[in-house]
């Protein structure tokens, strides 16, 4: 396996490569510490996989990956990170970014995560899937009206649609109707998951 390692820190870079040459499957590590660089070292090698550090200075890992996506690159890209918004995470996503590691993971997670990634399988480090999940479910609840975010609260606290209707002085048919569209606009079929994912916030 070849891999290249690209941080704008020299202790990472020479951390990483020191821990990943100790593995038998990997063959070589090179590094980049910039989206130039690393862009240049890519496309000449075709290493099997680039393990790419989200923010480089000023400069953002992603651009990596897009850039040699484009030179019609058969590398596999991996995310290293310590955080990850909402906006990288789709954009990692949108361009093809085949794993996403957290920085505080072991290192046996890293060599995991780098064998599957070459294996042909995505991987995403725990942290970042607990993340999509909360971003995914933001999302859902951001296409809710005002008052049906009022009727996703209180099914939250597990209250029937006649009290509900009490609570918020508006008829027990508006608040099957409200409850209708919450299912249907957050693609569940049951108000028991409306309350499990409320509860689970």
């Amino acid at each position: 396996m070849r891999l290249v390692i690209v941080d704008d820190h020299p202790l990472v870079r020479r951390g990483l490569i020191s821990v990943l040459k100790e593995e038998k499957d990997i063959e070589m590590v090179k590094e980049a510490s910039n989206i130039t660089d690393a862009v240049s070292l890519i496309t000449k090698e075709q290493p099997d996989i680039a393990i790419i550090d989200l923010k480089l200075g000023n400069e953002n890992g992603l651009d990596i990956v897009a850039r040699s996506k484009k030179l019609s690159n058969t590398t596999k890209f991996m995310i290293l990170t310590t955080f990850i918004s909402q906006e990288d995470f789709l954009k990692g996503e949108q361009i093809g970014v085949d794993g996403y590691m957290l920085k505080d993971a072991f290192f046996e997670d890293l060599f995991y995560a780098v064998k599957s990634i070459n294996r042909g399988k995505k991987y995403y480090d725990p942290g970042i899937i607990d993340y999509s999940h909360r971003e995914k479910e933001n999302n859902l609840i951001s296409q809710l009206t005002d008052r049906e975010k009022e009727v996703l609260l209180e099914l939250g606290k597990g209250f029937s649609n006649e009290d509900i209707a009490k609570k918020l002085f508006i008829s027990e048919n508006t608040v099957k109707k409200h409850v209708s569209n919450i299912l249907l606009k957050m693609n569940l079929k049951q108000r028991s998951q409306v309350v499990a994912l409320v509860n689970s916030k």
